[in-house]
């Protein structure tokens, strides 16, 4: 068993730990939808502690972003990008990975991980999707958020294309300022 971190203040002796699990039942309440005064008040802790909290931790404020995108030769470079740019939800995949989605799975199977997905993106303010043109006309069908299409190529896509990193950055950086 680790020994438990321990730090002294003065007359104080602090454990990180009950530090650490206080700010994960903070964070917990709030991303389930209570007020900072809800979580303070159910924590018995004071509501602008909650505020500077939450301030420290910020990433970003604004809208729900997802990338969504499909065959990507840079994928983990793509998706570097998106996680530095505080990216809420990130599914990248190079082509052999698309295959392997839809291999060896029941029709059924298929199309339950698909509507989760589609349910999942219907969460989002933004939606970012990389692929063709083909993919673009169904999201618009689908999702009911803004959609933001970034163009490898014609369908269909056959082998996997780079995203020039620079342009999904420079997207990114106008997406967050909004």
């Amino acid at each position: 068993m680790l020994a438990e971190e321990l730090v002294r203040i003065g007359e104080k002796i602090i454990s990180m730990r009950k530090i650490q699990d206080s700010i994960q039942k903070i964070l917990k309440l709030r991303s389930s939808g209570l007020s900072q005064q809800e979580a303070a008040n159910l924590l018995h802790l004071d509501r602008t502690f909650i505020s500077r909290l939450e301030s420290i931790g910020e990433v970003r404020k604004g809208k729900k972003i997802a990338v969504f995108g499909f065959p990507l030769r840079n994928k983990d470079e793509i998706g570097k990008i998106a996680v530095d740019h505080g990216v809420d939800f990130i599914w990248l995949m190079n082509e052999a990975e698309r295959w392997d989605l839809v291999k060896d799975k029941s029709a059924l199977d298929f199309f339950n991980q698909l509507m989760e997905l589609i349910t999942k993106l219907q969460s989002y303010d933004v939606v970012i999707i990389i692929g063709s043109r083909r993919w673009l006309k169904i999201a618009e069908a689908l999702l009911t958020g803004e959609l933001i299409f970034l163009e490898l190529g014609q369908s269909p896509i056959i082998g996997d294309r780079v995203l020039n990193p620079d342009f999904f950055r420079e997207t990114l950086v106008k997406l967050v300022k909004e």
